[in-house]
């Protein structure tokens, strides 16, 4: 079966075909991926059922070193043992659905957010790889949102407004907002990081915002005035002309380019249904010449 790039209706997004990811060893069709990534932002794969190991090896020859300073792991052990593989779940180490004053599901819920992984690292995140091992009987969907085509529809003036400028980013300010905090150990191990607003993506030469629930202030502007534009732009940058939203099934693989995309996770009765997926993510290190 050939590879096959199937753009979907919207701005961002494509279903791939044609490839056994956790058999993929082919330095050109792993290539051909990371143009499409370029491409699309997000790449879908359906009828791909990796377990752990097999997902991690596969994010490695994708994009090398993998993220795992999240702020998972400052809450507790990970049930997998290995800080990498990232437990995006409402279910504990005994296999049992979260309480809902449970800390890490009072921590998680903020993904409901619109955020950008591991944007609060320096260096933060790259490609994120989401794989689906158990899927509610109700919708529990991933919408994403394309900060390119959100950058290239602002006004020049405002484009213009933007260059230059950076932007802290912090979990512990985005956990706040949502009521969580983390205590003064944890917030020592999560200190934020500073990135520019704009990006220039280096293969394709786009601009892309960057920005999402973890940017906590504009440096060098007064804080009140830095967040308003901030705010604005988020709007913005959400409009359902620059979503694509996910309708997970099983065994689905999702990548997604963190600094071209945000995302956000939309609400199901998590207290009711089980939902498992783990992620890996990349670390935005340069890329080869």
């Amino acid at each position: 079966m050939t590879l096959h790039f199937e753009k979907f209706p919207t701005v961002l997004g494509a279903e791939v075909t044609g490839v056994a990811l956790r058999d993929l060893t082919d330095p050109e069709t792993l290539a051909r991926l990371r143009a499409g990534m370029d491409e699309h932002a997000v790449l879908v794969f359906r009828d791909q059922a990796l377990d752990s190991e097999q997902q991690l090896a596969f994010a490695q020859r994708f994009d090398g070193t993998l993220h795992s300073k999240t702020s998972v792991a400052v809450l507790g052990k990970n049930r997998f043992g290995n800080e990498a593989l990232t437990d995006i779940s409402n279910v504990g180490a005994d296999g049992e659905i979260l309480s809902a004053d449970n800390r890490l599901r009072m921590s998680t819920i903020s993904n409901r957010l619109w955020h950008t992984d591991a944007s609060f690292q320096n260096p933060p995140g790259r490609y994120s790889m989401l794989s689906a091992h158990v899927v509610p009987p109700v919708r529990a969907d991933t919408e994403f949102a394309d900060m390119r085509a959100a950058y290239d529809a602002l006004e020049e003036a405002t484009r213009a407004s933007l260059e230059g400028l950076q932007v802290f980013h912090s979990i512990a300010y985005s956990r706040e907002v949502m009521g969580f905090e983390f205590s003064v150990q944890e917030k020592e191990q999560l200190q934020g990081a500073v990135h520019p607003l704009v990006r220039t993506l280096p293969r394709s030469g786009r601009r892309s915002l960057y920005l999402a629930s973890h940017a906590s202030h504009i440096v060098g502007m007064p804080v009140p005035e830095g967040r308003l534009i901030l705010r604005d732009l988020s709007e913005h940058a959400t409009q359902p002309q620059f979503v694509y939203r996910h309708e997970w099934r099983v065994h689905d693989f999702v990548i997604w380019d963190n600094r071209t995309t945000m995302h956000r996770a939309r609400p199901f009765d998590d207290k009711k249904y089980r939902r498992e997926l783990r992620r890996t993510t990349t670390l935005d290190l340069p890329l080869p010449a």
